[in-house]
């Protein structure tokens, strides 16, 4: 929160979750719980200036549906919770985002034919949960498969992207709540290119607080899956709307050299490589973050999370720097999403990292900072964190955040034999 201060939401029991509000000391200032059924789940955990919203999906014999629960911010008090889209349990799992201050949320349903999505309901509401608007979004002129994201800016304006046509083609609708009209830019990202047919095998999307959407694809090659190019384009809404595109970058033979050589590694294909941050400074530059994931084998195997690779452009979205950091997590497939990976925070000019890593023998949390003009990385730097060292690594990915640059909290389980969580505030000097 502005002044420090920080919530969370802690899992007391199989069927018991809790909100609580802590201080930038860790005393905590207020705890309210939220019990859960069997059929239910949490999907989602949002903020805003006000208050702490929960979203509750719950799925019974001829039902699924999303609620919202919301928290005031100043006292914990619980709201009466409120229904926010449901459908058959037969369909797909409907689907919910909020806006980048937490005052608006955009929910949602599908419908299918044949498997096919043919159109989306969705609706948006305030962050008191009043239902603002009733929207359908049709895909009937989209044909065949197709891959779609909402996101849903302050004012509650919807943004859905689209990749259709074999994975080729991305386009990008807004949605007013104001009036029916629907603005559309497209772009085709795959194609035959050098001779080659060029597929998206993986995007990511940022909408900023000016309403300019960005999308970063990684490209390969359609028959072989050799990764192609890293591209990206700024779609701004503003005024008639205009598309800009990033100059892509190749992956060429040279650019695996230097992963090998950062990684000390033989590999001979780029794979396992997927798209997690768009990040953006004050100064308008903007980073781009993939990390290596892969499973050993079936869904019983460890999970590990390689290196990091980093793309800096500058304020005109021009390319700059490259950057590849090294990193070798393992962890079992319980802990996958929770426990290794990384956290990210910017400030000011600088990029900061954070793993879970055991380095030179050592388990714990390190930071690395990131020049975002440059791309030079400071060496791993450790924060003296306790942390068990095996592979039920208890939530250190997901449950750490900056209070300030200088300022960390942390989740951690501080031993083998602790079936416990502990809470920590950690110096950074």
């Amino acid at each position: 929160m502005a002044d420090g201060s920080f919530v969370i939401l802690a899992h007391r029991t199989a069927t018991e979750y809790a909100v609580e509000r802590y201080d930038k000391e860790l005393k905590r200032l207020w705890s309210t719980p939220l019990p859960l059924t069997a059929e239910e789940s949490i999907d989602g955990f949002g903020q805003s200036s006000q208050q702490i919203t929960v979203l509750i999906y719950r799925k019974d014999g001829a039902t699924q549906s999303l609620a919202g629960q919301a928290f005031e911010l100043a006292t914990g008090k619980i709201a009466p919770q409120k229904k926010l889209t449901e459908t058959a349990a037969r369909n797909r799992r409907p689907g919910a985002a909020f806006s980048l201050d937490g005052t608006k949320i955009v929910a949602w349903q599908y419908v299918t034919r044949d498997q096919q999505i043919r159109s989306i309901s969705a609706s948006v509401y305030n962050e008191k949960l009043t239902k603002l608007k009733d929207r359908v979004y049709n895909f009937q002129d989209l044909g065949g498969f197709f891959s779609t994201t909402i996101h849903i800016d302050n004012e509650g304006t919807q943004y859905v992207t689209l990749l259709s046509d074999d994975m080729k083609k991305l386009t990008v609708r807004r949605y007013r709540n104001d009036n029916a009209d629907i603005k559309v830019m497209s772009v085709a990202l795959g194609g035959s290119f050098e001779g080659k047919a060029v597929m998206v095998f993986d995007a990511k999307f940022a909408l900023r607080p000016d309403t300019t959407l960005y999308a970063a694809a990684i490209c390969t090659e359609r028959l072989t899956g050799l990764y192609y190019s890293l591209k990206v384009v700024k779609f701004d809404f503003k005024g008639e709307g205009t598309m800009k595109f990033v100059p892509e970058f190749r992956f060429k033979p040279e650019y695996l050299a230097e992963v090998n050589k950062a990684t000390q590694s033989t590999a001979k294909r780029l794979e396992d490589v997927y798209l997690t941050d768009l990040l953006f400074t004050e100064e308008k530059q903007m980073i781009i973050v993939a990390e290596k994931k892969y499973e050993e084998g079936g869904d019983a195997s460890p999970v590990h999370a390689r290196e990091l690779h980093l793309f800096g452009y500058n304020e005109f979205q021009l390319p700059e720097w490259h950057s590849i950091i090294d990193k070798k997590q393992v962890a079992s497939p319980a802990e996958a999403f929770a426990g290794i990976g990384y956290r990210v925070g910017v400030f000011g000019p600088e990029i900061h990292i954070l793993t879970q890593e055991k380095l030179k023998g050592k388990s714990d949390l390190y930071l690395r900072r990131v020049n975002a003009q440059t791309g030079v990385v400071q060496p791993a730097k450790g924060l003296g964190l306790n942390v068990a060292n095996d592979q039920q690594l208890a939530y250190v990915k997901d449950f750490t955040a900056w209070l300030d640059p200088k300022t960390i909290v942390g989740v951690s389980r501080p031993s083998k034999k602790s079936a416990a969580l502990q809470l920590n505030k950690i110096a950074v000097k």
